[in-house]
């Protein structure tokens, strides 16, 4: 008679080194009791493929997908959730009953979830038109915004990203003054990040209501937040998304609600 298997997910890029997953899943494992682990797995763009396939395989719940998968992946894959197919990308593969593979994207929900408030029915202004700015165009739509305005340094990314988004708004250049009506400010990109230029943004013609989102989490005091501050604004850090997405992907690998009432506590061992 065999043991039960017991739940196992993890996350797959190139590099995998840096993610801070394994740690965020593990935590919320223990203080659940769940005898379970998830880590982390290099898997070399030129391998996706056979490694997605042979996930049934494994025994694997499930893997998170970060950079530079998030596209590749999708050719493996049976099905895709509503949110996967809205933002065009899967950050998430669930292993399911006769070996199915879905692909969803928590990263919407990292969004929606600390910041839905201010978007909804607000103007958003986007910064970015890559990957990450996928899932912010979708958290827009999601989460009702009246416009989007999107400000990139390919301005044909970005508008492509602003028609599929489906909403009224316009396409920026990178250091245009923004919008006077914005409710949400989402930085999408690496600027601001270590080891990279840093973002410069006009904050002036903001309203005193708008909230400022960085997704960068190193450092997680960025010079954008601390400018947003400085001009009295509400602001939002990238550890809130990285939870956020994390908690999405841990009920979908582990069939438990994250414990997230010890965010402090995690946030802590995160920024250690």
């Amino acid at each position: 008679m065999s043991l039960p298997q017991p739940p196992v997910a993890g996350v797959i890029g190139w590099p995998i080194a840096h993610s801070k997953s394994p740690l965020i899943h593990r935590f919320w494992l223990g203080k659940l009791g769940i005898d379970g682990d998830y880590s982390r797995f290099p898997v070399a763009p030129e391998h996706v493929d056979a490694f997605v396939r042979a996930l049934p395989a494994t025994g694997l719940r499930g893997v998170n997908v970060t950079v530079p998968h998030k596209l590749a992946v999708m050719a493996a894959l049976d099905a895709l959730s509503d949110g996967a197919a809205a933002v065009g990308a899967v950050n998430t593969i669930v292993v399911g009953e006769n070996g199915r593979l879905t692909g969803h994207n928590s990263d919407v929900v990292g969004i929606t979830g600390p910041a839905g408030a201010a978007i909804a029915g607000r103007p958003m202004l986007l910064i970015g038109s890559g990957g990450a700015a996928r899932a912010a165009m979708a958290a827009a739509r999601a989460a009702g915004a009246s416009a989007l305005w999107i400000m990139a340094r390919n301005a044909d990314a970005a508008g492509a990203l602003l028609a599929r988004s489906g909403l009224p708004g316009g396409v920026l250049e990178m250091g245009d003054r923004p919008p006077e009506d914005i409710g949400l400010v989402f930085n999408a990109t690496s600027l601001g990040m270590s080891g990279q230029p840093p973002l410069h943004l006009d904050l002036g013609p903001l309203p005193g209501t708008a909230v400022v989102f960085d997704a960068v989490y190193a450092p997680l005091e960025t010079g954008l937040l601390a400018a947003a501050r400085a001009r009295g604004l509400a602001t939002i850090d990238g550890l809130a998304m990285l939870i956020g997405q994390a908690a999405e992907a841990f009920r979908l690998f582990y069939g438990a609600d994250a414990p997230r009432e010890h965010d402090s506590e995690l946030r802590r061992l995160l920024i250690r």
